[in-house]
């Protein structure tokens, strides 16, 4: 099995009510955590590399590293540039292997956010390669993405239909009331997405795929353990995995998690550490992370995605 596109896994998720995870990479143990458990559930799969990512690791390590995870397991495996906001940067990807890139416009202004992913698409389509748009905005931090509260904004379900039809983009990322990062909502409050928005966009765009960002859960029991043992990460509260099981039922075809990735690795090693603390071997605290995020993945797959035995 080769690097493939979305389009055959979005056509298969639309049509069975389920969706694809969507998960960041940044080193072999994480990359082998995520394929481990999707091997082991036949679950589909996209491996999303932000701009931060291939900064940290480099572009050539990921893609090898990737290409073992492919050989290992036979999987059908997406790789996706996760929130590029230049064609520079979208083109860099595409020419090194990706099957799948992201420019996020939603930063411009409508008309140059048209533009520039006009843009993307035209070089991306004629190298087989599908491109996610965005409208919307998302706030919350994570990596190069920073957006405040007051400067994010729901999607504007009249615009879909104008924007998919001008820029010729394969799916589009929308902003119902997720948060990236890992302090979305402050304990007391209610975390709600906006189904009437993604109702509406599903009227408006029949059989198209919809993509979810900043959609980790912030799973309590990793803060706890970080917190535990000497962190001192803030209450926070994540998007309620029952809404994300009820979003993929939707026209949700793609749900992005990485926040959830980075504690579960953290949780680990912290836990591990202050367990065995004279223990100065990278392997001993790294095998027990990599664990870690092979069964966060794996109930991500089986109790959010529903994409177990889809591949």
């Amino acid at each position: 099995m080769a690097i493939v596109t979305s389009k055959e896994m979005f056509e298969k998720a639309y049509k069975g009510g389920y969706a694809i995870g969507a998960f960041n990479v940044n080193n072999m143990e994480i990359i082998q955590g995520i394929t481990e458990a999707a091997n082991e559930l036949r679950s589909p799969l996209i491996l999303q590399v932000s701009a931060g990512a291939r900064k940290y690791a480099n572009h050539t390590y990921l893609m090898k590293l990737i290409d073992a995870a492919i050989i290992e397991t036979g999987l059908p495996i997406c790789v996706h540039l996760d929130h590029g906001d230049t064609f520079e940067l979208c083109k860099s990807c595409i020419d090194g292997g990706f099957s799948s890139v992201m420019i996020d416009g939603s930063h411009h202004s409508y008309e140059d956010n048209v533009k520039l992913t006009r843009q993307v698409v035209e070089y991306a389509h004629d190298h087989g390669v599908v491109v996610e748009g965005e409208l919307g905005r998302l706030a919350g931090i994570e990596d190069d993405v920073n957006v405040s509260a007051k400067d994010a904004s729901y999607t504007d379900p009249d615009q879909v239909e104008d924007f998919v039809k001008r820029t010729g983009v394969d799916s589009l990322a929308i902003a119902i009331g997720t948060s990236h990062g890992a302090y979305k909502f402050k304990p007391g409050t209610k975390p709600q997405l906006r189904f009437d928005i993604l109702e509406e966009v599903e009227k408006r765009l029949p059989n198209f795929p919809i993509v979810l960002h900043g959609a980790s859960s912030v799973i309590p029991e990793f803060v706890d353990i970080i917190n535990r043992f000497g962190g001192q990460m803030p209450d926070a509260i994540g998007i309620p995995e029952a809404m994300l099981r009820q979003a993929a039922k939707m026209a949700v075809c793609k749900i992005n998690i990485d926040s959830d990735l980075r504690l579960a690795m953290t949780a680990s090693i912290r836990k591990y550490m202050a367990e065995n603390p004279s223990h100065f071997d990278p392997r001993q605290y790294l095998k027990p992370a990599r664990e870690a995020i092979k069964a966060m993945v794996a109930r991500k797959i089986t109790d959010v995605l529903g994409s177990d035995g889809k591949a």
